[in-house]
């Protein structure tokens, strides 16, 4: 008997586990993310859902608003106006993009070589575009521009010639890339520098042990290096470029002729939107055109990022 008493008292039921520890843990963790998560909801994903909603309806003289299904945007895909808007800024990002790119890897490449006195006035001048506003550079660049009361007017009085203008239908958009590369070659040259500075000091010396010189270096080490650098400027400069709004809707007012309201896709889409009171079609214009968008640049990011 006291044997099993014995046994009885030194065996306790075992406690049962914790189990909120996980699900504790858990909640700490939302609570460091839901703010973040609750500000994404609220300025990306709720606005996309609404440009989503709205590009399904139609507003009609008769009956009002109606659900018209994808019916917007076999009207979007079969819109000359809009596939002309993106033929010219497929062109402005073909021609634009790989000018404004290579200066800036000419100009990052030039800093970090060590050989350019003032390096450092350099990288502030060539950056400082960058934080000038688009609307006040292009009205700087629009006032330049000007035949009759700008830059081009008073070099044309000046010598006596006429020079083209910078804003008529056959050179705005080169007068607009323009624009554009004075802005942001600081910006991508600040992205590859920073990428250089960060190679490993010991490829440069490997490279010299092996006779190589300075060409060979840049593009057997240096360009590889900053391969990651130059495949995230293109894929910014991509997006920028068929977001192109403020430099064409600031010139306008200059070139009436030149830039129409169809010049570009997000200046067709405002237009849509705010001139003719089409809401429906214009939310389907620009979910069609961030659709185009996102995969151009996710080609690119994929052929970017392919190992040779």
């Amino acid at each position: 008997m006291t044997l099993l008493s014995t046994r009885a008292t030194a065996a306790p039921p075992p406690r049962p586990r914790l189990r909120f520890r996980p699900r504790r843990q858990s909640l700490v963790g939302w609570g460091f993310a839901g703010p973040f998560v609750a500000v994404f909801a609220l300025v990306f994903l709720a606005p996309i859902g609404y440009a989503l909603y709205l590009s399904l309806f139609r507003d009609r003289l008769i009956g009002g608003t109606s659900f018209v299904g994808l019916d917007n945007y076999g009207d979007a895909l079969g819109d000359p106006r809009f596939w002309e808007g993106l033929a010219r800024v497929g062109l402005f990002l073909a021609v634009q993009v790989p000018v404004m790119l290579g200066i800036a890897l000419l100009a990052a490449l030039a800093i970090d070589s060590g050989r350019l006195y003032g390096t450092s006035f350099f990288r502030v001048a060539i950056f400082l575009p960058y934080a000038v506003p688009a609307v006040v550079a292009s009205l700087i660049w629009g006032f330049m521009y000007g035949t009759q009361f700008g830059l081009v007017g008073n070099v044309n009085d000046a010598l006596g010639v006429t020079l083209p203008d910078p804003l008529s239908p056959s050179l705005v958009l080169a007068s607009i890339g323009n624009i554009v590369t004075w802005e942001f070659v600081g910006y991508n040259m600040l992205i590859f520098y920073s990428a250089l500075k960060v190679v490993p000091r010991s490829l440069y010396e490997a490279a010299a042990i092996d006779g190589a010189g300075e060409w060979r270096v840049v593009t057997s080490v240096k360009l590889p290096a900053i391969r990651s650098a130059l495949v995230i400027a293109t894929i910014f400069s991509i997006i920028g470029s068929f977001q192109l709004f403020n430099e064409p809707s600031i010139l306008q007012k200059l070139a009436p002729n030149a830039i129409t309201s169809d010049f570009t896709p997000n200046l067709y889409t405002y237009s849509l939107s705010f001139s003719g009171q089409q809401h429906n079609y214009a939310a389907t214009v620009a979910i069609v055109m961030g659709v185009i968008t996102a995969i151009i640049a996710y080609a690119v990011q994929l052929r970017g990022m392919r190992k040779g």
